[in-house]
């Protein structure tokens, strides 16, 4: 793919997306030329951090092909260093000019952190672990929560778009820049559709 600012990147995103909600798709990238052309080298225009959720296929979500996007998930898009350095990655070494964060309503591991601060209790193995690390955000929207549970999975987008753009020095210096945008995205299982909730340098 040629030269792209962020803006431009987050464009053909949510481009991709009214394309997938309409049921107007054009699978692009998706033939036999197109694995041949990026089988030497691979130029993302995004990377999407998303949830592992089954139902968060990127590539579908954003009508995209092969070498489109950089993914990375975890359960709960929870954030540690090999996250990090996967991101860093596509960022300083592909130069991939968007970081897309995507969340969803109905999240598992948002329900699971905010059972545990009503009932006081954590699951068992690692799963306890994106649970702690989802319990930030919980905890900063609480009050809201409590009425909405859907503040807590905008406020855990937020959480993580600041989280990336803070930490990581190299994401920073490049939003810094103006040669890469992090934006946090949140998706409607049900609609399919994607809406805007924070960015930095997009």
């Amino acid at each position: 793919m040629s030269e792209i600012e962020p803006a431009g990147a987050l464009r053909l995103l949510l481009e991709g997306n009214e394309r997938f909600i309409s049921g107007q798709r054009l699978h692009p990238n998706q033939d036999a030329d197109r694995r041949t052309a990026v089988a030497p080298a691979q130029r993302p225009f995004a990377v999407l951090f998303g949830c592992a959720d089954s139902r968060l296929a990127a590539e579908l979500i954003f009508d995209r092909g092969l070498g489109d996007l950089f993914v990375v998930r975890t359960a709960g898009h929870v954030v540690g260093p090999e996250v990090l350095g996967s991101i860093e990655y596509a960022v300083a070494t592909l130069d991939t000019p968007l970081v897309a964060v995507l969340g969803h309503d109905s999240c598992g591991a948002i329900a699971a952190a905010l059972d545990a601060l009503q009932e006081g209790t954590t699951p068992s193995g690692y799963i306890r672990d994106v649970v702690e690390r989802v319990m930030l955000s919980v905890l900063a929207a609480r009050d809201r929560a409590v009425a909405d549970p859907e503040a807590a999975v905008t406020e855990h987008i937020r959480y993580t778009v600041e989280l990336l753009a803070t930490r990581s020095a190299v994401i920073a210096e490049r939003v810094a820049d103006g040669r890469c945008g992090v934006v946090g995205l949140s998706y409607r299982l049900a609609e399919g559709s994607v809406r805007r909730i924070v960015g930095h340098g997009v």
